[in-house]
């Protein structure tokens, strides 16, 4: 398959710019990828959609705020920091690249100052800061996808807003530079419902560059995903198989769910924590994952065609189809699709 199968027109007006009012007051999807059936719903309506036999794993780990806006050579620039190597030398994307030359200095909103240091491509720089990454990240912003738009004036006054709605109630482990989204819509109130019927498991992947990076290539065999850390506790893997072994169907919270998942399956021995690559398209056998709770996905995304591995390309292009038609909102902020 190539990467223009997974391509379909999503009007721009529906990629949520803000969540819904409430968390769990956005849209919910109900697929059955067999007969591909579709019902709507809210998210509050989740814990009655559950099978008796369904337990759920989701993705704790916490988004830090690593978007910094400010100014290089007196004009407006931002960045992202992706990497820590040590000390206050901090691996970042920026924007736009042309200005972040080797001695110029970026003056990020609030105070921390930076040095460009040689070297750097694509948009990727080292800039050597004034203070430790913690104390730069004190000034940080939520590192919303770019599709959102938030200029410098906006970003300032969502600032609270975005930290605190771009986060899971149950994020707990930070690292993340974008967030696993589907779990953006539970409640602590949601939680707890589903809570008293079904087993609720955590896993960490640090979501990094690899869960946005663009594909590339049209020859989908050709894509290599970035390497992002997954930990899984060992008491976590030894539940997940017992439930499995007693009949019990895994419902996923998020792709990035997905990938800790099935790319610990395809361990030839069993690890705490590593790094994984793996990049699922159509044809990738599932061994631990029965259902997915996911939002709706960007065009020719590595999310979308992850996605279309679960519930089959032709049965999710009708759904998105209909999404589209009853305006569900896409992407980071949008609504919610349960493929069972």
């Amino acid at each position: 398959m190539t990467l223009s199968d997974f391509d379909f027109h999503l009007p721009q007006e529906l990629i949520a710019r803000l969540p819904a009012e409430h968390r769990d007051g956005s849209r919910l999807l109900r697929l059955d990828r067999r007969s591909g059936a579709l019902s709507h719903h809210r998210f509050s309506d989740l814990p009655g959609l559950l099978a008796g036999n369904d337990f759920l794993v989701m993705n704790n780990s916490r988004v830090v705020p690593a978007r910094l806006l400010g100014r290089i050579g007196g004009k407006a620039a931002e960045l992202l920091v992706v990497k820590n190597p040590g000390g206050n030398t901090l691996e970042v994307l920026c924007q736009p690249a042309a200005r972040f030359v080797a001695g110029a200095e970026f003056i990020a909103d609030g105070g921390p100052r930076a040095v460009v240091l040689p070297g750097g491509e694509r948009g990727r720089r080292l800039l050597l800061f004034d203070r430790p990454y913690e104390r730069v990240l004190e000034h940080g912003y939520a590192p919303l996808p770019p599709y959102i738009k938030r200029k410098a004036g906006e970003a300032a006054a969502c600032r609270g807003f975005d930290l605190d709605r771009y986060q899971t109630v149950y994020a707990r482990d930070p690292g993340s530079i974008a967030a696993p989204t589907a779990g953006l819509h539970f409640t602590p109130e949601i939680l707890a419902r589903v809570g008293e019927k079904h087993e609720l498991l955590q896993v960490t992947l640090v979501v990094g560059e690899a869960t946005f990076q663009k594909i590339e290539s049209e020859d989908l065999s050709r894509h290599r995903m970035g390497s992002e850390t997954i930990r899984i506790d060992p008491g976590t893997a030894r539940r997940i198989r017992e439930l499995k072994s007693r009949g019990g169907s895994l419902l996923a919270v998020g792709t990035t769910s997905v990938r800790s998942l099935e790319s610990y399956a395809l361990l030839s021995e069993p690890l705490a924590e590593f790094a994984s690559d793996i990049f699922i398209s159509p044809g990738f056998r599932f061994r631990l994952v029965d259902k997915l709770l996911t939002n709706f996905h960007l065009p020719k995304s590595s999310l979308f065609i992850l996605a279309s591995a679960f519930a089959g390309l032709v049965v999710l292009q009708e759904a998105y189809r209909q999404a589209i038609a009853e305006k569900y909102r896409f992407f980071s902020y949008g609504d919610a699709m349960l493929i069972v």
